[in-house]
C-alpha cells in the first residue's frame, strides 16, 4: 500500500497497532497503486505472490490465510468486463464485496481445480466471505 502522507502513515499504524479484540476486518483501496489491501485478522503476517493479481497474506503463527494485496484492480475489472460482458458484480450502496473480485479471478482463469493457485483462491474466497468486507465499487468502473 502506498503511503502518501504522514497522516496516511499514522492511520495505517493505528489500524495495525489496535489490540486484537478491537480489530475489524478491512479492505482499503489505494488509487495511486490501484490496489486493495485486505486484512481479515490481526497479527504478524508474511506474503506470497500467487499470480500477477494477488499476493496472499499468511499468519506467521498459524500459516492460515489472513488477507491479501490485490494489484491492478481497475485493469483486472476492465479485462473481466471485456472478456465476459455479461458478468455482473452485485453492488449495494456503492460498495462491492471483496469476495466477488476473488470469484471473478477464479472464474476468468482456466485452471485445474486441484492446482495450488486455485486452492489458494478458494481459501481467499472463504475468508472474504466470512468477513463480508467491501470496497468502493468505483474501482471497477461500476
Amino acid at each position: 500500500m502506498t503511503v502518501t502522507s504522514n497522516a496516511d502513515f499514522a492511520k495505517r499504524m493505528m489500524l495495525l497497532a489496535r489490540p486484537a479484540e478491537q480489530f475489524e476486518p478491512t479492505a482499503t483501496y489505494d488509487p495511486d497503486g490501484d490496489c486493495i489491501e485486505f486484512l481479515a485478522k490481526p497479527g504478524p503476517f508474511y506474503g506470497e505472490r500467487v499470480d500477477d493479481l494477488v499476493t496472499v497474506y499468511y499468519s506467521q503463527e498459524t500459516n492460515e490465510v489472513v488477507g491479501s494485496l490485490i494489484k491492478g484492480v481497475s485493469k483486472f475489472c476492465n479485462d473481466v468486463l471485456t472478456k465476459m460482458p455479461g458478468f455482473k458484480i452485485e453492488i449495494r450502496d456503492g460498495r462491492v464485496r471483496l469476495v466477488h473480485i476473488f470469484l471473478a479471478r477464479l472464474w476468468s482463469a482456466e485452471r485445474d481445480p486441484q492446482e495450488l493457485t486455485t486452492l489458494t483462491y478458494k481459501k481467499l474466497i472463504d475468508v472474504a466471505e466470512e468477513t463480508a468486507v467491501e470496497v468502493d465499487a468505483e474501482l471497477c468502473n461500476a
